[in-house]
């Protein structure tokens, strides 16, 4: 099969297997400075998509999922800024050092990671999670800073290279943590001998400022990090990495992958992993943002539609593709069916490739599908009769009905159905027109969802109705509305006996 064919969980574990050798090692992280989105999601569930993938094949791969809190803490996330007053005096710090203002988790930075981890089971991810604080007090990367600090002048010309940009006259490999005030944003090394170096904390990064104390450490104290440009080809070799993605920007030309591969291959002179590239993922046109808050959050998103759901938007397009989500209801209620449909394809040669990604995504998505009764189904049939059990029984899927009850109650509570389909059957409230009457004493018992609303048209054709005219009287005769759901679905999931009998017909 072509690569082209392929969806990219599957044509990225071939090249793995081809390219590589066992044991296969997936890597993958983030700072956790912010609330989780839909673009964060996306950096633990690539990876396990592609580990699967490999597994697939009979082949083993660890993942490891790195959380980045030792990175400088830069700024209060929106839903955090209650705690201004609290978070401000830490700015500068690393985020693991920062203490969590609510109290529920270690640090500011493990609130985010443990919400992240708690996603992780709810997308049913299994990964190694590495808090790479505890990597660098472990001594794991010490070996990197000695080489990087030994090689500190090639470095700097690598990464002016590849970035473009010349680097300040105190640039260093290093960052060291302030030994006073514990912040890592503010300080710069002042001399070296490639185990000790003095620094100073007195740079002003806008957002915070420096205590002005001078220090003397050893890469052995462990009170340091690597910058990022460094930091990551050095993770890489700490984890032993096969194959590890980044999103479009790391990949632009002076971005830091660039830097990475020229440091692994040109100073490391080590083995280059198999880097791959994912497109941005937007709401509404926009870059989603941890800190500003921009777009709907995936704490949000999991209560109103199912996991597999959301798995699925992000798995189906290509991998390099930008996914740009507007989450209205009635896109929501479009791709629910369309998991429905894709999971109903059956994988042959000679399918088409947007149907073979389609179905490759539905499976990746889930391992059973946990409904078969229509999404908006349910939705009518609770509307209607507000008692799980009777839903259950009248749509045959008991089973689905429960799984999908929290969600029908959230886009009640939230009031995100759909206007057609915010409705309240009300007979009786008025009186019927005669074209009403006529058409419902038509109706047989036994019809279908499709045979009601094919008879509408019949018998507005048949008595020189307009169709628009007949659907508008009997959506008002029903449902007090000029219009709600498809009037044959809604007829049924009534019953005909029962209208026929309200109406007196």
């Amino acid at each position: 099969m072509s690569e082209k064919h392929m969806h990219w969980s599957e044509w990225l574990a071939e090249k793995v297997i081809q390219e590589k050798k066992e044991p296969y090692v997936i890597s993958g992280g983030m700072t956790t400075s912010g609330p989780a989105h839909l673009g964060t999601l996306c950096e633990f569930l690539f990876p396990s998509v592609i580990k699967k993938a490999i597994e697939n094949r009979g082949k083993e791969c660890k993942f490891y999922f790195v959380a980045d809190i030792l990175d400088a803490f830069d700024g209060v996330p929106v839903e955090m800024e209650r705690y201004s007053k609290e978070l401000g005096p830490h700015l500068g710090k690393p985020l693991c050092n920062v203490p969590d203002p609510t109290g529920q988790s270690r640090s500011f930075g493990d609130h985010y990671l443990d919400e992240a981890r708690a996603l992780m089971v709810k997308f049913e991810v299994q990964p190694e999670i590495i808090r790479v604080n505890e990597y660098y007090e472990q001594g794991k990367f010490d070996e990197h800073a000695r080489f990087y600090l030994k090689h500190d002048q090639e470095c700097r010309k690598i990464i002016e290279e590849t970035s473009g940009k010349e680097e300040k006259k105190d640039w260093s490999p290093i960052m060291p943590i302030c030994e006073k005030c514990g912040r890592i944003a503010t300080t710069r090394v002042i001399s070296h001998d490639g185990e000790t170096y003095e620094y100073a904390c007195d740079k002003d990064v806008k957002y915070t400022k420096g205590c002005g104390h001078g220090g003397k450490n050893k890469i052995a104290d462990h009170r340091y990090k690597i910058v990022w440009r460094l930091h990551w080809p050095a993770w890489k070799q700490v984890f032993g990495t096969t194959i590890e993605g980044a999103g479009i920007d790391h990949h632009t030309k002076g971005g830091s992958e660039d830097t990475c591969k020229a440091i692994t291959l040109g100073l490391m002179n080590r083995e280059y992993h198999i880097p791959y590239r994912y497109g941005f993922i937007l709401f509404q046109g926009k870059k989603y943002s941890k800190s500003k808050g921009t777009g709907m959050g995936v704490r949000q998103m999991v209560v109103l539609i199912p996991v597999e759901i959301i798995k699925y938007m992000l798995l189906r397009p290509d991998l390099e593709e930008n996914i740009d989500i507007d989450p209205t209801s009635q896109n929501l209620l479009r791709t629910i069916d369309d998991f429905q449909e894709a999971g109903k394809l059956i994988l042959t040669e000679d399918m088409s490739r947007a149907d073979r990604k389609r179905l490759i995504a539905h499976n990746m998505s889930t391992d059973k599908p946990k409904w078969a009764v229509p999404f908006l189904d349910v939705l009518l049939y609770y509307q209607i009769y507000q008692d799980w059990n009777e839903v259950g029984r009248l749509t045959k899927d008991p089973e689905g009905a429960n799984y999908l009850k929290q969600y029908v109650e959230a886009w009640i509570a939230q009031e995100f159905i759909p206007e057609e389909y915010k409705f309240k059957y009300q007979p009786n409230t008025k009186p019927a027109t005669e074209n009403v009457t006529k058409f419902l004493a038509s109706l047989k018992s036994g019809m279908d969802a499709l045979a009601i609303h094919n008879g509408v048209f019949e018998f507005a054709k048949a008595n020189a109705i307009e169709p628009k005219q007949m659907f508008a009287e009997l959506y008002d005769a029903l449902i007090s509305k000029p219009k709600g759901p498809r009037i044959g679905k809604l007829i049924d999931a009534l019953g005909v006996d029962r209208v026929k009998k309200d109406f007196g017909v």
